[in-house]
């Protein structure tokens, strides 16, 4: 089958690509193994209607240099499947299981929760193929949503950063498109280093306050299951209100590509720290950068619930987890940002150079004949 994500392939990958299709259960989905050098893959399943495979093999890809960039002893891989995350619960279970069942032989893939998924789905996953991580705690594993891992990591980002581009984060206006578990828990660990929140959005739109808005008082109405707009915090809008508000920090929490040529120049941060995968198009990255915006790549920034991940595969705990995040992400921050500016080149550039120096010398160990398959 041919597909657009062809023309992404490269000497690194993709190592295997899996399309399963069982339509008596309604069950569609795609499985990319990007590269397993470094050991096997680890990476979330996504859940939407709209995904496909360019979307699944760009967040494979950005698995593996994610993974790399971190240390850590895995490959890059992700799923998604093509279903409405919000289905009803035992049809969810039902399809989860399915397509756990389909990839139980896939042992080069680790999955991991992502959007549309989360620790429940994992121990079904783990369930029928005994291998997952992002578990519930009572199954052993570390919630690295509820526990925040993502966003603890944006934070432990954004100390390295903000110096770099003049800014303090003590009164650092921030924003956050994607007020889900990435960028609640985003906010709230900016908020312990003094930052203010001045606006928030989800899939039905911005609330917006220049004076700050209560972080803990906006999670726990997000909880409740009503849309940011409806919490009287702030001045509401659309969805798109969020991409050109006031603001010195700007989080993207959401979907791929939600920066484009279109909407880049209308961004006033000086600082954007990438909380989703692939949030930004090469052409808006671009021209960000030469407005001087300072843009800490996705798999830099966002790495933490990965790492989270990694520790608890090898049966670490959450304080273990938690250290471990902030050490790499503060390690591989200030060396990406340190070589951008001594190669005279955009961060995301020496990040790249710099996970595919760690995948290249990776694949040098092992014999080109290993298959995907023989990663676990």
């Amino acid at each position: 089958m041919m597909d657009d994500a062809f023309c992404f392939a490269d000497e690194l990958g993709p190592e295997k690509i899996v399309h399963i299709h069982q339509p008596a259960l309604g069950l569609k989905a795609i499985l990319v193994i990007d590269n397993i050098a470094a050991g096997p893959s680890v990476g979330g399943v996504r859940m939407a209607p709209d995904v496909s495979l360019d979307e699944c093999f760009r967040l494979a890809r950005a698995m593996t240099m994610k993974n790399a960039a971190a240390g850590l002893p895995h490959g890059g891989g992700k799923a998604v499947i093509f279903a409405d995350p919000h289905m009803d619960p035992a049809g969810k279970e039902e399809l989860i299981r399915a397509f756990a069942r389909a990839i139980a032989d896939e042992t080069g893939y680790i999955p991991g929760p992502d959007m549309g998924t989360d620790e429940t789905a994992m121990a079904w996953i783990h369930d029928e193929t005994g291998r997952s991580v992002g578990l519930p705690a009572v199954i052993g594993g570390i919630p690295l949503d509820e526990i925040g891992a993502t966003g603890f990591g944006l934070a432990a980002a954004a100390k390295i950063a903000a110096p770099h581009c003049g800014l303090d984060l003590k009164g650092a206006r921030v924003a956050i498109q994607g007020f889900g578990s990435v960028g609640t828990h985003a906010a709230r660990f900016l908020e312990r280093e003094d930052a203010v929140l001045v606006a928030a959005s989800d899939s039905r739109g911005t609330v917006h306050n220049p004076d700050g808005i209560d972080v803990e008082a906006l999670i726990r109405f997000k909880a409740r299951g009503q849309s940011v707009t409806e919490s009287g915090m702030g001045e509401s809008g659309d969805p798109d209100m969020i991409i050109g508000v006031d603001c010195d920090i700007w989080i993207p929490a959401a979907r791929p590509d939600v920066i484009h040529a279109g909407n880049a120049d209308a961004i006033t941060a000086r600082l954007i720290l990438q909380g989703a995968n692939i949030p930004a198009t090469q052409e808006a990255e671009e021209m960000l950068h030469r407005r001087g915006v300072l843009i800490v790549p996705d798999f830099i920034a966002n790495a933490g619930g990965v790492i989270c991940a990694a520790v608890e595969y090898r049966g670490g705990t959450e304080a273990v987890a938690f250290q471990v995040i902030d050490e790499k992400i503060t390690a591989n921050t200030r060396l990406v940002l340190q070589r951008a500016d001594a190669e005279k080149i955009m961060p995301r550039q020496a990040a790249e150079a710099l996970a595919r120096e760690r995948v290249e010398e990776a694949m040098g160990f092992r014999r080109r004949s290993n298959k995907a398959g023989k990663g676990g």
